[in-house]
């Protein structure tokens, strides 16, 4: 049987469209900036994962495009790629067991160099038209879990403000995709929509039937008649289980409404990650659109609470005074 997946590889592109606007939006307004060029090849050497929906992707158009002595050597390549981060993941798993800073682990692993076995002796990419979005956006500033980066080689400056592309907004949405993808498979890998791997692991791999865990429509209906067995149990134990006593009601409470929330970038459409937006307010559910290369951004300060006025002890009672005792007598 062949798998389709044509219709998420739609939506799969959508994604990419709008990470190519964001780069060139940074690019029209930073030109001096972004110095990315035909030659460069500094993202080639980067250390990344993809989502179940990219690695299919990938896989899909390399086994279309290349075959002969052009197939074997990219997988040669892919192999020596594959070994060497094989080695870090398995050493930086070691590391975090022992008690090492997952931060400071992930920032020594974000310096390691592996050159993309889809990187020829020329220094070009073979398939650049189809390469990862992660590629796409790596010569602008982009911020991961809070914290903000950027190429080396680009001329954007440590503490200075910049238009920032979020990458966990990106990657939400691949994971969501990817999710949806497995969903739509009879897989018996619960965990499918959740895999990440590295591009040379992507273009090795056979996504067949057997490794994606299709089961057979035995199988499927086997699992859905166990499934509804379970249910029909729980049903059951529900329905059994003694009701709960009534709660007495109290006197409802009126609730304060809140103030309705200002929309972010109203009448601006929403991006896939931080585009700069030319109109004031940025673009719908992306706030803030700076941050300042090196650092976190800075937390809005609390705001001071007026001091509750001290209440006053009342004055003291003069103390009543024993009347004079008579005389004996």
């Amino acid at each position: 049987m062949a798998l389709d997946f044509s219709e998420f590889f739609k939506r799969y592109e959508a994604i990419i469209g709008e990470a190519d606007q964001v780069f060139e939006t940074v690019k029209g307004k930073f030109a001096e900036n972004v110095r990315c060029e035909k030659g460069c090849c500094d993202c080639c050497h980067a250390l990344f994962d993809l989502t179940l929906v990219e690695a299919l992707y990938v896989n899909q158009h390399y086994r279309e495009r290349f075959s002969g002595m052009a197939k074997t050597r990219v997988l040669e390549r892919a192999d020596e790629a594959d070994r060497i981060v094989h080695k870090l993941k398995r050493d930086a798993f070691k590391a975090v067991r022992e008690g090492k800073n997952a931060q400071e682990l992930l920032a020594e692993m974000a310096k390691v160099r592996v050159r993309c076995p889809l990187l020829d002796d020329t220094g070009a990419c073979e398939m650049y038209d189809k390469r990862p979005v992660t590629c796409r956006i790596y010569g602008v500033p982009t911020a991961i879990g809070g914290q903000a980066h950027t190429c080396g080689k680009s001329g954007f400056e440590q503490g200075k403000p910049y238009p920032t592309v979020y990458l966990d907004r990106i990657q939400d949405k691949l994971y969501a995709l990817s999710h949806e993808l497995a969903k739509s498979l009879a897989t018996r890998f619960s965990g499918l929509g959740e895999v990440l791997v590295p591009l040379s692991s992507a273009l090795m791999t056979e996504y067949d039937e057997e490794y994606l865990g299709i089961m057979t429509e035995k199988e499927a209906r086997e699992q859905a008649e166990k499934a509804a067995a379970a249910k029909a149990v729980r049903e059951a134990v529900r329905e059994a289980a003694p009701a709960a006593a009534p709660v007495p009601d109290k006197a409802a409470r009126p609730r304060a409404q809140m103030a309705p929330k200002k929309p972010v970038g109203k009448g601006l459409a929403a991006c896939a990650g931080c585009a700069p937006e030319t109109k004031k307010g940025g673009c719908a559910g992306c706030s803030p659109q700076g941050f300042t290369i090196g650092q976190a951004p800075a937390r809005p300060a609390a705001k001071k609470t007026a001091a509750k006025p001290v209440a006053k002890k009342p004055a003291a009672k003069p103390a009543a005074k024993a009347a004079p005792k008579k005389a004996k007598g």
